[in-house]
């Protein structure tokens, strides 16, 4: 699979139309359904290669534009997970800097 070309696992006849939100490979066993128990060997039934997370954060984002930036009537939320989602970054990247301005009572 190189870069642009459809997932191995998507076939057309069966699938419809391509969705670049949708995991086109073996089902398993979501997250909330898992039991406390079986968490070690849910985690190992995982792909961790890179290829599978560029994968996952890909779905994630098509996910986040179908649902918040291309409705017809989108609102304001999609500005606003992005400035709230850059104050969050801003402020862990700045962190170091910022405990040194702490105003503390005994010195």
């Amino acid at each position: 699979m190189a870069f642009g070309d459809y997932p191995i696992d998507y076939n057309p006849k069966a699938h419809g139309p391509y969705d670049p939100a949708r995991f086109y490979g073996k089902p398993d066993t979501p997250f909330g359904q898992v039991k406390v128990g079986e968490i070690g060997s849910w985690l190992a039934r995982r792909n961790k290669s890179p290829q599978a997370m560029m994968g996952a954060v890909s779905r994630a984002y098509w996910r986040w534009q179908h649902k918040y930036v291309q409705p017809k009537k989108a609102g304001i939320a999609p500005f606003l997970h992005v400035v709230f989602g850059s104050m969050a970054f801003f402020y862990m990247i700045n962190y170091s800097k910022l405990t040194h301005h702490r105003n503390y009572k005994y010195h």
